[in-house]
Parts: C-alpha cells; structure tokens; sequence
C-alpha cells in the first residue's frame, strides 16, 4: 500500500510515491512548474492556474498504481484563485510574492497596512483586487492553487480548504478557525486532514500549507525545531498557544496545536547573491563567464571560519516593514575579502533565523535542516549548529513537502495516526 504526496511550488511540481509500511519512497517525478504570465505591472507576480493543474493531473498519472490507498496536497501559501459556480478558473493564480498590497490605498497607507496583513496574502490580493474591480464578475469561490488542485482531481465545483491555506490568507482567526471578513466566496474551513473526494477510487485528501507539510514530512517530534533554506528561509516550532513573539507568525498546525514561524524574505538568495556578485567579477577580471563556483565556494569555507565584518542579509526587507535594506559593516582594509563576505552573509542569515526562534522562548532539543540552501552548504550547517545550539539532522529525503503532503494523506484516509506516520521519517546517517 502507498500514498501519494504532490507539492505545488512556485518554480516546481513534484510528486512522490511513499510505502505506507517502511515510509520509503517508491517513486519520485518533479515537473518545471514554468506557468509564470509575463505582466506590464512591475508589482504583479501571476501564474497559470490551467498550465499547473495539467501538471498536477500529469504527476498523479504517472504515479497512482494499483496499490495507492491515498492522495495528498501541498501548497505555496499565500496565492490566491479565483473560480465561478461550476469550479473553473476565472483567474491567474496570484502568488505571495504579488507586491500589490505595498502600493498606497489611501491616508498614506498601503493596502496591506489597512486591511492588517502582508502583501502576497491571498485576501490582502483580494482587497486590491476589490477596490480596483478586478475580481471576475461571476467568482463563486476564492482559494488557494492547492485547493483548486484537489477539486478538479475530485470532479468538483466547491473547494474544502485546509486551516492551513485558510491562516496563510490572511484575516483569519486562528484561535476560532475562521475568516475574519464576511466574503460571499470564501471557501469552507476544516481543521481536519479530511477527504475532500476521490480520483479512480482513491481518496484525495485537503491540501495543506507547503511551511506545515515541509514541517510534518522532516520532523519526527514537537521538541525539535526546523530551518529551511530556500530562496527565503523559514525557523519553524510547535506550540501550544498561538501567543508567540513580535518576530513569529502562529500558524495551525493540525486543530490542537499552533506551528510558530519565523521568515526572512531573503534567505538563501542572500548568499546567491554574493555568488553571482563573484561570479561577475571573475567575468570582468578575465572576460569569461565562469560555470557555477558553488565548489570553489564551499573549498574557501572549509577553512575559513572567523570575520569580523559584519552583515545584514535582509536585502528583501522584512514582512513587518519591505523598507529594510542588507548591508556590510566593519570593513577594514585586512577583511575586504570574497571570503569575509561569503562568511559574514551565512552568519547574517543565522542570526535572522536566530533571533526569530528565541523569542519563541522554546527551547528544542534538536535542529532538522532541510531546503538545498542549507542541505548543499556544509558551512552554514555548521554554523547553524553552533548558534543554535543543537545536533543538526538532515531528512535522508528531499521531497519535504511532498512527503507530508503523503504522510497527512495517510493520516486524513485513516491510514494510520500522524504522529505515527510521522514516525516514518529518516535522516541522514542512520
């Protein structure tokens, strides 16, 4: 017997086959997830809903046989859909990284600042769209790519959405499970890992926040905390209460208890950037353009350990405030060197992540790492280690979100419980 867990992410599509019983994955399939539509707004990221959900449909092919008990979902949070009565797309999908939300609505004040949200969440998208007359004239239901994907796969015309995607659009009460605002095409909300139909005789159970699913499919336990480095970077905890400090957003986790989430909006594109900024300099200097100098990169941190020159990676801004700029302070005429820079930005990018998870006020016992920023940077898991003050685990598979889209599916077609199937999960080294 196997499961199926398909993610949905912003630049790929991938799709898993997990054995129920030993948790190993049978098959693996990524897919370009190359929908993007080309826009005149420099604010406006948009994607095509159709050119995915074709994907999705050809992912399950390839994976579904006649021993798949269940269908999971992850998904990029945040984006939001718009469809009529009878389930189709009226829309392109609005991802999180839509800005449209920075720009001024009124008082001075930017769309997300006075609907009490982040630019790129779904009902913050929503607003501007409303105020602008963009939503489409016969929209039924509003959700999220991953909600979309389970209702087409099932034959359906109405979404069921996880608390996952419902918290991660913003103007939702966590505490009650609830939107905030009174939208005649909100979908409906379920705390529960529930079937939302079937494909061919399989259940097909609700999609889940990718943060959630890349949480439930790495971490074995709610004592031990989770970095992921991507093109963002995200410390995320389980808590009891939804109460968590300033630099944390309290997401649902599975209807009992709250996933504490600290994000940098730039992440592991801080130290791309330095790479390229080398990369370019080497092609001036010598008038070529160099492949990728990752390995030369690692080889010069393998012995460089100690900078004093400061850094701040935050070159994106932050969620709470877009306005703060990276920088590099501390210069001197010994340390302006490739590798002081190289080090300075992954100790800048731990400290972010750092001081998010300390005003947790939790303390873990171990540190899983997962996302290929952090799985291919041998340097930063040293020094994540190190500040942290945790043994580092690396899951033995990459497919994080996809395997927890698999395990909640487990857990949502009864299967077995998600603690025990979260028991599945392996590292490297084991």
């Amino acid at each position: 017997m196997n499961s199926i867990g398909i993610d949905i992410g912003t630049t790929s599509i991938c799709g898993i086959c997990a054995d129920c019983d030993s948790g190993e994955i049978l098959k693996s399939v990524t897919l370009s997830n190359d929908s993007f539509i080309e826009t005149d707004k420099a604010f406006e990221r948009i994607q095509d809903s159709e050119k995915i959900l074709k994907k999705v449909f050809e992912l399950v092919e390839k994976l579904a046989d006649k021993d798949t008990a269940s269908i999971g979902f992850s998904n990029q949070m945040h984006g939001i859909l718009y469809t009529d009565k009878n389930g189709n797309a009226l829309s392109p999908l609005y991802i999180w990284q839509d800005a449209r939300g920075n720009e001024i609505y009124k008082d001075g004040k930017t769309y997300a600042q006075t609907i009490g949200g982040f630019a790129g969440y779904g009902l913050v998208t929503d607003f501007y769209n409303r105020v602008n007359s963009l939503v489409p004239q016969d929209t039924a239901y509003c959700m999220s790519i991953g909600d979309y994907a389970t209702m087409k796969l099932c034959g359906k015309a109405e979404p069921l959405m996880h608390i996952t995607n419902g918290a991660a659009f913003g103007c939702f009460d966590i505490k009650e499970s609830r939107f905030t605002v009174d939208l005649p095409y909100l979908p409906e909300i379920t705390k529960d890992f529930a079937v939302v139909g079937e494909y061919k005789g399989i259940p097909v159970t609700v999609s889940v926040g990718d943060n959630q699913a890349s949480f439930i499919g790495s971490v074995k336990d709610n004592d031990t905390a989770l970095i992921n480095v991507g093109t963002g970077s995200q410390v995320s905890v389980i808590c009891d209460t939804p109460d968590v400090g300033e630099s944390l957003e309290a997401r649902p986790f599975d209807g009992e208890k709250y996933l504490a989430a600290g994000c940098a909006l730039c992440g592991g594109r801080a130290f791309a950037m330095v790479e390229r900024f080398l990369a370019r300099a080497a092609e001036i200097a010598t008038g070529v353009k160099p492949a990728s100098i990752y390995p030369q990169i690692d080889k010069i941190l393998e012995s460089k350990k100690e900078t004093d020159m400061k850094a701040d990676s935050r070159f994106c801004g932050t969620r709470l405030d877009p306005s703060v700029t990276g920088s590099y302070s501390g210069i001197t005429e010994n340390n302006f060197t490739p590798e002081d820079m190289l080090l300075s930005t992954l100790y800048a990018m731990t400290d972010e992540l750092y001081g998010m998870y300390a005003s947790s006020g939790k303390k873990c016992v171990s540190l899983v790492c997962s996302g290929n920023g952090i799985r291919k940077n041998a340097a930063l898991r040293e020094i994540t280690s190190k500040k942290f003050g945790c043994q580092v685990q690396v899951p033995f598979y990459k497919e994080e979100a996809a395997y927890g889209a698999a395990l909640t599916s487990m857990a949502g077609a009864k299967i077995k419980p998600l603690d025990e199937a979260r028991r599945l999960i392996r590292y490297k080294g084991e």
